[in-house]
């Protein structure tokens, strides 16, 4: 077990989440708020903007679980997995029709998150 990878990874999750839960929503849902969207569709937009916050939250404290308990790393191969997939969905979908995701923290966050993971559960 790589005790500060985890630390770092957890660290970086939890800026993540505090940025995303606080200024990210007030940038994003400013602009949903004053779109012609349907209300329910605001307000899903809202439920989702926040599950991917309670999303970096349990990466965080899953981290730091794991540093803590190291007989316990398995329980991080959902959370590299997951992490992983979401960066190379923000790529894929960045090289496609949607650039401004290239732009965007959530790819580099997701990506970075998983790498710290897989390199804490690694014995070098």
């Amino acid at each position: 077990m790589q005790f500060w990878f985890l630390m770092l990874g957890a660290l970086l999750a939890l800026v993540g989440a505090a940025f995303h839960g606080i200024v990210g929503q007030q940038k994003y849902m400013t602009n949903i708020y004053a779109s012609d969207l349907p209300s329910l569709s605001k307000s899903l937009s809202l439920v989702s903007w926040h599950v991917f916050t309670i999303f970096l939250v349990i990466t965080a404290f899953t981290l730091i679980y794991v540093a803590y308990v190291p007989n316990l790393k398995n329980l991080l191969i959902p959370i590299v997995i997951i992490n992983f997939l979401g960066a190379c969905l923000f790529v894929f979908l960045g090289f496609r029709k949607h650039k401004v995701l290239l732009s965007m923290p959530g790819g580099y966050l997701m990506g970075g998150t998983a790498f710290l993971g897989l390199l804490g559960i690694n014995d070098f």
